[in-house]
C-alpha cells in the first residue's frame, strides 16, 4: 500500500517526538556491523510457548541464524531444536542462557521467558554486548524498567519490546487517523480483553519434574516451594512472578491507547475488581477496570478473563472517542464512524509478527529507531504496573505526570521494586 503524504508526515512527526531517544539512531551490532548483508546470530530464551513464535519469526528473516535454544525445561529445548532444524543447521540446546551471552559470535538475545526474567536477562545481555528483543511486559516492576533503559543507553544496544502492533501497517494507519484529527479532538480511549479462562485449582507441593531446573526457572525471584499448578502458565496469576491480565494482555491494548492519545504518564490511576469466578490459587483479578486520568483526557482498560464476550464483537480491542466521531480497532481491522454512528470507512489488516522482528533486525544492521524502543515499552508497561499497584493497595494513585512516579503514598511506593534472590540483583 502506497503511503499518503499525511502518513509520511505522521511517521516523520513520530520520529521527531522520539528524538529524545536518539542515542540509539546508530548502534550497529559489534559483530554484524552496519552491513545489511551480514548474518545476525540469535539465541532464543524460553521456547515452551511464545518463544516458538520467535523461532518462526527469525527463520522467516533473511541472513539470520539461530545459534542457541535456551530453556530450563529440557522438553522445550527439544521442541525448539526440532523447529529450527527444519530450515537451518541445528543450533546448540542449553539450559542456562548465560552460556550464549559468553559467545562473542551471538548478536541477539530474544527473550520469551516468564515476566520475572525479562528485565534481569535484558540487563545481562546488554552488558554482554547483545541486542535484545524482549516480550511484553518488558519488566516485572517499575524499577526494573528504569534499569532496562539505563542498560540500553550505557551499552548502546538496540532493545525492542514485543508489542508488535507498533509495526502493523494497518494499526499505524489507524493511529495516523486518530492523531491526524480524523475523529476530531480525542478525549477518551477504551481498551478491553475478554477470555474464557478456567480455574487454576489449588496447587499441591510436589517433587520437581526431572525435565525442569526449577532453581534456574526461579532465577532472580526469591525462592518459593514448587507446586504442581505453577509451571508453565499459571505463574501469570501470582504476583511473585507475573503481572496478571493487565501485564499479560492489557499491555498490548494500553500501548496502542497511549500511542493514539499521544501521552506518557497519567495524573491519577484507579483500579477496581477482583477474583470472582473461581476460588483457587489465582492472586490477580479476573474482572477489573483500570482508569487513567490525564486531566484533559482519559483511558480505561477492562478485562473479564472468565467471560469471553467483549465489545464490538471482539474479545480484544481499542476504541478512540473524539468530538467528531470514533475509531474502533478490534480483531484484524479498524472502522471509523461519525459522531452519529455512521460508518465512514474501514481499514483491513492481519496479525503478523514478521514486521516487528524485521524492524528490530534492520535497526541492528543499519541504525534507526525501533518501533517499540525500550523506553517507549517501559512507559506503556508502567501503565500496567500502576493499575496493578492501585488494585493491590485499594487506593487511587497520584502520579507525577513528568516522571511517572507515585506521589505521597508509601504503601504504593513500596511496590515500585522487589526483593531479589541473593546474587541475582539486576545492576547497570
Amino acid at each position: 500500500m502506497k503511503p499518503s503524504i499525511n502518513r509520511r508526515e505522521f511517521l516523520k512527526r513520530s520520529t521527531v517526538i522520539s528524538a529524545g531517544l536518539a542515542t540509539l539512531t546508530s548502534v550497529p551490532s559489534s559483530r554484524a556491523g552496519a552491513d545489511a548483508n551480514n548474518k545476525i546470530i540469535v539465541a532464543v530464551m524460553g521456547t515452551n510457548g511464545r518463544g516458538m513464535d520467535h523461532i518462526q519469526a527469525y527463520l522467516g528473516q533473511p541472513n539470520v541464524e539461530i545459534a542457541y535454544i535456551c530453556d530450563v525445561d529440557s522438553r522445550a529445548v527439544e521442541k525448539g531444536l526440532a523447529a529450527v532444524v527444519k530450515k537451518q543447521k541445528q543450533p546448540k540446546g542449553i539450559k542456562d542462557f548465560r552460556e550464549a551471552l559468553e559467545d562473542k559470535s551471538v548478536d541477539v538475545l530474544s527473550i520469551a521467558a516468564p515476566n520475572h526474567w525479562h528485565a534481569p536477562a535484558t540487563i545481562l545481555a546488554c552488558a554482554a554486548g547483545k541486542h535484545v528483543y524482549v516480550e511484553k511486559p518488558c519488566c516485572h516492576n517499575p524499577r526494573e524498567g528504569e534499569l532496562m533503559v539505563a542498560a540500553a543507553r550505557k551499552h548502546k544496544r538496540v532493545v525492542q519490546m514485543g508489542n508488535q502492533r507498533r509495526s502493523w501497517p494497518w494499526v499505524i494507519e489507524a493511529i495516523e487517523k486518530v492523531r491526524g484529527g480524523e475523529i476530531g479532538r480525542v478525549t477518551f480511549a477504551r481498551t478491553w480483553y475478554n477470555n474464557a479462562r478456567g480455574t487454576i485449582g489449588r496447587g499441591k507441593p510436589a517433587a520437581v519434574p526431572s525435565w525442569l531446573d526449577y532453581s534456574l526457572w526461579q532465577g532472580p525471584a526469591t525462592e518459593r516451594p514448587y507446586v504442581d499448578n505453577l509451571v508453565h502458565y499459571n505463574w501469570h496469576w501470582r504476583w511473585h512472578w507475573g503481572n496478571g491480565e493487565l501485564g499479560n494482555n492489557g499491555i498490548h491494548a494500553l500501548d496502542v491507547a497511549r500511542w493514539g492519545l499521544g501521552v506518557d504518564y497519567p495524573l491519577r490511576v484507579s483500579c477496581g475488581g477482583g477474583r470472582y469466578q473461581y476460588h483457587d490459587d489465582q492472586e490477580t483479578p479476573d474482572a477489573y477496570v483500570t482508569t487513567y486520568d490525564f486531566g484533559d483526557k482519559s483511558a480505561t482498560w477492562e478485562s473479564h478473563s472468565c467471560h469471553p464476550r467483549g465489545f464490538d464483537g471482539e474479545g480484544f480491542g481499542i476504541n478512540f472517542y473524539g468530538d467528531k466521531g470514533y475509531l474502533v480497532i478490534a480483531g484484524n481491522g479498524c472502522k471509523i464512524y461519525d459522531i452519529n454512528g455512521k460508518e465512514l470507512r474501514s481499514i483491513k489488516g492481519r496479525s503478523d509478527d514478521a514486521a516487528h522482528f524485521a524492524n528490530f533486525l534492520d535497526c541492528i544492521r543499519n541504525g534507526g529507531h525501533p518501533n517499540s524502543e525500550i523506553e517507549e515499552g517501559v512507559k506503556s508497561t508502567l501503565w500496567c504496573h500502576l493499575g496493578n499497584i492501585a488494585w493491590q493497595t485499594g487506593q487511587t494513585l497520584d502520579i507525577d505526570p513528568k516522571s511517572g512516579k507515585i506521589r505521597g503514598n508509601q504503601d504504593a511506593t513500596r511496590l515500585w521494586g522487589r526483593e531479589y534472590r541473593q546474587g541475582w540483583e539486576p545492576k547497570v
